[in-house]
């Protein structure tokens, strides 16, 4: 089976081919970065980490974007309540979302670039809009997208103009000659910052959100290219209103497949701040390791609905702990090479080429585990260990990460104070005092910490 995604545009299964052999072209939507990216954000970008990893890993090469937007109204407050520059705030931001996402082991994409460095390609692409007649001056300064102008506008959401008209709540007063219609290019405002308006020729202003990303991706993919991704809450107005402005534009299609990840829950609840539910990656980070947080979002395929709690966190942590145990009772060949027509990789990589079906391919990697412990066979955790790199997993060294505290619950004793304390049961065994040296053995195993006498000596892993 050749690879076969789900496209939102088409809402079904379709085989994958590239427009240029060879070669994907792949543009997702980033953060607004006003503030620490949340495990929403994770969601995404690891969505999309998987599917930039499959495509590689299949044999394509792959330019990636990943933008970044870094002027919005949410971020124009918050430099201004913190008293520092956009650029201030938003590089500190930036430096905190790449440590963030780095520790749960996402790749950096080919390109990230920044809203604000393609205002120029922004406003020529405004320029054409205009010249087309599918833009227009409001009467409060601000250059508008005409919806109805523009045939087909709805097709990736599904919905009709009227069906749309029906639940828009923004009236003509904004300044639109009609309420479906968007902004393109915001007129200043007196109250906001120099840095906050650039020059144009509809005035000073800014641009609209939907325009960066039209912009960034035809400036560094073309203006006709192979994925475009993002959350399911983008599909609309935001993806669709990038459809308009860019076909619209350059009078081209734009995008062949459109792929979007499924919504984030909290303990099946949605992910709010008035819940109290709601966690930047920072924060689970500081109580479960980036590759547990990886290991749970891969169990759950990117366009399903993806449940968040510390109980699947902690049996994330023990899936990965029995894929680790494996590797460490049995040392994998090193430099494997994935031969993908024989034994495991077969079943890897349908399931993959199933519209990046992680689940089932964890399934795979919990199959070759099991045989690892039946036949102690090193090529097979050779592969084990290979398969689960494509996955982004397992490439630790598995003593270190079973014997890693984080999310184990081991009550704050660290490795130095489990030696001291089989150093003190050894000493114990020694003295023949078998009750004190099984005490200590109980000790460790009511923190976590299970024992393996061998002939070579006493090792530990975490429970």
């Amino acid at each position: 089976m050749s690879l076969h995604v789900h496209n939102s545009l088409t809402r079904r299964l379709e085989p994958f081919s590239s427009i240029e052999p060879g070669h994907v072209r792949m543009y997702v939507c980033g953060m607004t970065i006003y503030d620490l990216c949340h495990v929403g954000h994770a969601r995404m970008m690891m969505a999309f980490d998987v599917v930039y990893r499959w495509l590689r890993a299949s044999g394509w090469r792959v330019t990636y974007v990943r933008n970044i937007t870094d002027i919005e109204d949410k971020i124009i407050r918050r430099a201004v309540e913190r008293g520092i520059t956009i650029r201030q705030l938003t590089d500190e931001m930036i430096a905190a979302m790449r440590e963030d996402i780095g520790a749960l082991g996402i790749e950096t994409p080919t390109h990230e670039p920044r809203a604000t460095d393609f205002v120029p390609q922004m406003l020529t692409m405004i320029g054409s809009l205009r010249e087309r007649g599918l833009a227009y001056v409001g009467s409060d300064g601000d250059v508008n997208f005409a919806v109805r102008r523009f045939p087909g506008y709805g097709r990736l959401s599904g919905k009709s103009l009227d069906e749309l008209r029906a639940g828009e709540r923004v009236t003509v007063a904004d300044g639109k000659e009609d309420p479906l219609d968007f902004v393109l290019w915001k007129a200043a405002k007196a109250d906001e910052p120099d840095d906050a308006r650039w020059d144009s020729p509809f005035g000073p202003g800014r641009p609209g959100w939907h325009i960066e990303c039209s912009a960034m991706s035809c400036a560094l993919l073309g203006e006709h290219f192979d994925i475009h991704g993002g959350g399911l809450d983008l599909q609309f107005p935001h993806h669709e209103n990038e459809i308009a402005q860019s076909e619209g534009a350059t009078g081209r299609p734009f995008v062949r497949y459109w792929l979007h990840n499924g919504f984030l829950n909290v303990d099946n609840e949605k992910m709010s701040k008035s819940l109290g539910n709601f966690f930047t990656i920072r924060e689970v980070l500081q109580r479960y390791d980036g590759e547990t947080v990886r290991c749970l979002m891969l169990r759950t395929h990117y366009r399903s609905p993806f449940n968040f709690s510390d109980t699947h966190l902690d049996d994330a942590r023990s899936a990965l702990r029995r894929l680790y145990g494996a590797l460490d009772a049995v040392a994998a060949t090193e430099g494997t090479e994935i031969d993908w027509t024989a034994g495991a990789a077969i079943h890897f990589r349908a399931a993959m080429d199933d519209d990046f079906n992680t689940p089932q391919a964890m399934a795979v990697l919990f199959d070759l585990a099991s045989e690892v412990h039946r036949t102690r066979d090193a090529a097979l955790a050779g592969q084990l260990k290979a398969l689960g790199g494509v996955l982004g997993l397992l490439q630790q060294v598995p003593r270190g990460f079973l014997q890693s505290a984080a999310g184990a619950g081991a009550a704050g004793l660290d490795a130095a104070a489990i030696e001291q304390r089989i150093q003190a049961r050894a000493a114990a065994k020694q003295a023949r005092d078998f009750a004190a040296a099984d005490a200590i053995r109980a000790e460790l195993a009511a923190l976590g910490v299970d024992l393996k006498d061998t002939p070579q000596g006493t090792t530990w892993v975490r429970a």
